[in-house]
């Protein structure tokens, strides 16, 4: 009779973690279908301001990548 309710409990708990997890993955749907139309307005909207967001993101980057290849440089050395 106990192990019947441990059981019982256990299916409970593990499928309200399930329902959980499955709010979380509509959730981050949503998040991702809001980020694309966002960009695809803005790049409608005002392309040239998008080039330049996008030119700034690739010099961050590669300005990130410069810094790694100094800091493993100066370890070698």
């Amino acid at each position: 009779m106990r192990a019947d309710r441990i059981a019982r409990l256990h299916r409970r708990s593990k499928q309200r973690i399930e329902g959980e997890a499955g709010a979380v993955v509509q959730a981050k749907k949503i998040v991702l279908y809001v980020i694309f139309v966002f960009v695809a307005y803005t790049i409608i909207t005002s392309p040239e301001r998008a080039a330049d967001l996008v030119q700034v993101g690739f010099e961050g980057v590669s300005s990130a990548a410069q810094g790694v290849g100094d800091f493993m440089s100066e370890l070698v050395k």
